[in-house]
């Protein structure tokens, strides 16, 4: 048996291809929307990959079940546990698939897999228990848990009732969770488990940085098996949850209904790499994405771009903040625009109508500045006299519970992902300071405030720590 592990670090998802190598068939579990990297490194062992399985309907990326089955004609093994609410409306003819539950068990050469359903996190969650026949074993080596169980943390269950809006469904998944894990502390200790999320993904609130654990580690570990009794459990895992993204419904519809094939989407147009036709899409009411570092845009941008730089944290701002309507454009590095592109589509922002190069656009920067805007990045000390004048309107755009460890007195709490939609909620009375916890995300929103008019525009640069260490006022 050959297992290989797949790990999107803007993402935080994890993704595996299982193979026989007796017969030479694979399987990938919880696939990305690319699949050819499972593909490529299958047919460099000699494997070919002819399933996929999912353990969920997926909320925080675009599954690759449909693009492996349509595409390359693999067999799909997905859950249909949960109702019709929550089954895969885009299975048909056209896609050779098992609708699996509870108990059953498929095999891919010979490695068989047997369903564990595992509600909590949604009510169609399945788990996959692996046992390597092949090998001669007769009991588990391991299970896929999606996000049921990760390393250090269990999946939340309030994405349906904040996310989607369906009340109730918050305890309802709570109790369902801790059922779930009951069933999950019956396997065996040694068994291997390979979750589909790490450190940074909001489907839970303290996953680890290890790739694998085993269920004694987590038994003895993770929080959340460490509760008797079903109604402390409930509380406490419904608490601190972080605030759940914008996107995840839509992606959760999206990958419910089908996501469209990458071979069926059009390639975005090469723009002009210059200022004026940058500037010109902005005035006919485009959406400009510069991915620079916070630094460059903050020196020089052209009016009405937005500044997401390309970096870990990416994917996730860019599913927050990018709006459906207008049309988008992608500023970049030429080498890294394939990559922009990519990363956009993991999460469904397809519609991208063009890329512009900046290779050439930023080197005469003294002739372009007259034609550009720009806000200054400041320190705590060169601006805690007027923060504490009250001649600012101080703006911290971090998450309610880091809100709530200690903030700036008199700021404003907008979180980062809904300052577009409460930009009416910040004055314009007065100068804007922006503030996060080290400088990045209040970049974000200094440009964001910048495009929806606001001129005068500050970043308190190192954020609130390094407020703290200059030993200036922080209240709780």
């Amino acid at each position: 048996m050959l297992l290989r592990y797949f790990y999107d670090e803007k993402l935080a998802h994890a993704s595996y291809l299982v193979g026989c190598q007796a017969t030479g068939e694979a399987i990938v579990i919880d696939p990305a929307r690319d699949v050819l990297p499972y593909l490529e490194t299958a047919q460099a062992e000699g494997l070919t990959v002819v399933a996929a399985a999912e353990t969920h309907i997926h909320a925080d990326f675009i599954s690759g079940v449909r693009e492996i089955g349509e595409e390359h004609k693999a067999m799909l093994y997905v859950s249909g546990e949960g109702g019709p609410d929550w089954s895969y409306a885009f299975m048909s003819d056209k896609v050779k698939h098992r609708i699996v539950k509870d108990g059953d068990r498929f095999h891919v050469g010979r490695i068989e897999f047997e369903v564990l359903h595992t509600p909590g996190h949604t009510p169609e969650s399945v788990s996959f228990l692996l046992t390597d026949r092949g090998g001669g074993a007769d009991c588990p080596m391991g299970i896929f848990t999606g996000d049921f169980v990760f390393v250090g943390d269990v999946g939340r269950p309030d994405l349906l009732e904040k996310a989607v809006g369906l009340a109730g469904t918050a305890v309802q998944g709570a109790r369902q969770m801790f059922q779930s894990l009951q069933r999950f502390t019956e396997l065996p200790e040694y068994a291997q488990v390979w979750p589909a999320h790490g450190a940074g993904s909001a489907c839970g609130k303290a996953l680890g940085a290890i790739p694998s654990s085993t269920v004694g580690y987590e038994k003895r570990f993770n929080w959340g098996l460490s509760f008797d009794a079903e109604s402390a459990f409930t509380t406490a895992l419904l608490a601190g949850q972080p605030e759940p993204p914008t996107y995840f419904p839509r992606m959760k519809r999206m990958n419910r209904e089908g996501p469209a094939l990458l071979s069926h989407l059009p390639e975005p147009k090469r723009i002009e790499g210059t200022i004026a036709a940058a500037a010109g899409l902005v005035e006919r009411g485009a959406v400009i994405i510069d991915t620079r570092p916070c630094t460059g845009f903050a020196a020089g941008h052209v009016k009405g771009t937005i500044n997401l730089p390309y970096n870990r944290s990416f994917t996730s701002w860019a599913g927050w903040l990018i709006e459906d309507e207008r049309p988008l454009y992608i500023m970049g590095e030429a080498e890294l625009l394939p990559g922009i592109v990519r990363d956009m589509r993991s999460i469904g922002i397809d519609r991208i109508e063009g890329i512009i190069e900046t290779s050439a656009m930023w080197r005469d920067t003294h002739a372009a500045m007259a034609g550009l805007q720009s806000y200054p990045e400041v320190t705590p000390k060169d601006i805690a006299g007027k923060v504490q004048g009250g001649e600012l309107t101080v703006v911290d755009v971090r998450s309610g519970a880091e809100w709530e460890e200690g903030h700036i007195p008199g700021a404003q709490h907008i979180l980062l992902g809904k300052l577009p939609e409460r930009i009416h909620e910040v004055p314009t009375d007065k100068p804007v300071l922006v503030q996060c916890r080290t400088g990045g995300r209040s970049a974000i929103a200094a440009s964001i405030l910048q495009a929806h008019g606001y001129t005068n525009v500050m970043n308190l640069q190192g954020g609130i720590v390094q407020w703290s260490e200059e030993g200036l006022p922080i209240i709780k």
